[in-house]
């Protein structure tokens, strides 16, 4: 007996549709754009990281706190971030890395204003 794949399918176009309208509302784009800067913060550490050759072990010798306070730091959504703390960890990575700030304003369609931190 062969099944037909058109429930699937209509499922499929149904949230297609859906996940369109939502990109084209700009209030939920705002969020969405938060939300997802916030979750890729920590991922954006861990690469760092790792680009620089460091373990979370010696990463926590050069900030002078434990192992398990830069795996907190690193932690899938984890939201405490304080801005000292990223500028610390930014610069014990060593030379090559910055922190970026980014502030943008949500109903306009200019640049974003960028703000950069060095260490």
């Amino acid at each position: 007996m062969e099944r037909s794949h058109e429930p699937t399918e209509q499922g499929e176009a149904s949230y297609k549709k859906w996940q369109q309208e939502l990109r084209e509302n700009p209030e939920y784009q705002a969020i969405y754009e938060e939300e997802a800067a916030k979750s890729d913060l920590w991922l954006q550490l861990v690469e760092a990281r790792q680009a620089a050759g460091l373990t979370q072990q010696e990463l926590a010798k050069r900030l002078g706190v434990s192992q398990a306070q830069v795996a907190r730091i690193e932690k899938r959504g984890y939201e405490a971030y304080a801005l000292k703390t990223l500028r610390r960890y930014v610069q014990a990575l060593g030379e090559g890395f910055i922190l970026e700030v980014k502030v943008k304003r949500h109903s306009s369609k200019e640049q974003p204003s960028s703000v950069m931190a060095t260490p």
